[in-house]
């Protein structure tokens, strides 16, 4: 086979879920596959950091990051002369040629635009729900990160279930199991964040529940006040970071409530080590790395009980209603306050992580990209 890969996001996004998917994509790939031909369509900056085999070509593709990334790449005369057997976009299908000139298979991580388009930024709402219905046409197969998402797609757009793939995501190598004090040590001298305290990673869209795990926080706070703990919340801070600056205040919680902002890549298996407690109370997601993150570097975990969280966690966290602020703070408190039940639940988030590969991940793509081709 002769696959054409655009992976404009492993440059560009490294760091969100879809920078990491389309990175690991072409990493494991590489490390696994020394028999198809691939070539892959980058951005004119500096190389990405992946020493390619023989069988890979880069193609450059001189455009701009801010202005042009959600439009068309000009591939399809490349596509054609190159003789392709078939053609992936893994960031959602955006950018899928207009003229099809060899099979498409796209990476559909969730159709949250559709289920909950009041989380989404504007641009993004209006091209998704603008472009997903052609470019779903245009596709002979679909990769999904969960079986959940899989049956969302069959209801949203009625395509063939034999057509969808799922290939479940994994963590990064990174995030393994660290020394603990060290990490704390080097989260108070570099991030001024000392004493315990209890992590969450990710977007700060709506959807995300930061409201909920903020209040849930305030009345473990309370329960909790001859300890030092925190809340810090990663993420880019985006316009909802007055909202939940705001619900802090409100709270009695603002100087126990933190907000790093964007941490690098390196710094955060550090973060997830120095936590005593990761929670993730998303009320929709399609995969959602971050608790895989977490188990890897064996942390106890709290999860959402909705979407695909449940697939993703298993029986290795404690999952929640996250709209029941009650249970969210009560299960926080149990773990606080019960230390063998809390080493038991890190047990546990370890050994399911181990159950997630990217090795796995790619092995399922090549089946996928193989059924598509025949089909």
């Amino acid at each position: 086979m002769k696959i054409g890969i655009d992976s404009r996001a492993a440059k560009w996004y490294r760091g969100t879920g879809i920078g990491t998917y389309s990175y690991q994509l072409i990493n494991s790939l590489n490390k696994i596959d020394i028999i198809n031909k691939y070539l892959l369509f980058m951005p004119q900056t500096n190389s990405i950091d992946i020493k390619f085999n023989s069988n890979y070509e880069i193609k450059n593709i001189n455009q701009d990051l801010q202005v042009n990334f959600w439009d068309e790449v000009n591939i399809p005369t490349i596509l054609k002369s190159e003789d392709i057997d078939l053609y992936h976009v893994p960031q959602n299908g955006v950018g899928l040629p207009k003229e099809k000139t060899c099979p498409f298979i796209i990476t559909l991580h969730d159709i949250i635009p559709y289920r909950m388009p009041e989380t989404v930024g504007e641009v993004y709402l209006d091209i998704f729900l603008k472009e997903m219905p052609t470019i779903i046409s245009k596709c002979d197969g679909i990769i999904t990160v969960s079986n959940f998402s899989k049956q969302d797609i069959i209801s949203a757009f009625n395509f063939p279930a034999e057509k969808i793939f799922v290939t479940h995501l994994a963590n990064e190598e990174i995030y393994l199991p660290l020394d603990k004090d060290k990490c704390s040590r080097f989260i108070k001298e570099n991030y001024y964040i000392s004493g315990d305290f209890i992590l969450y990673v990710g977007g700060f869209s709506p959807r995300k529940n930061i409201v909920g795990l903020i209040q849930a926080f305030s009345k473990i706070e309370n329960k909790l006040k001859n300890r030092d703990i925190k809340l810090v919340i990663v993420g880019n801070k985006g316009k909802s970071y007055s909202l939940y600056k705001k619900t802090a205040e409100d709270y009695n919680v603002s100087e126990k409530v933190i907000f790093p902002g964007f941490i690098p890549l390196e710094h955060m298996p550090l973060f997830y080590n120095a936590c005593k407690l990761f929670v993730y109370p998303s009320l929709y997601e399609g995969f959602g790395l971050p608790p895989i993150e977490a188990m890897a570097c064996g942390i106890p975990i709290i999860a959402s009980n909705l979407t695909s969280i449940p697939e993703v966690v298993g029986d290795a966290g404690i999952l929640i209603n996250p709209y029941d602020i009650d249970e969210l703070s009560r299960e926080m408190l149990h773990i606080f306050e019960d230390e063998a039940f809390r080493n038991s639940l890190a047990k546990k988030s370890l050994l399911r992580s181990s159950e997630f590969s990217w090795n796995k991940t790619v092995e399922n793509t090549l089946e996928a990209y193989k059924n598509t081709i025949r089909k």
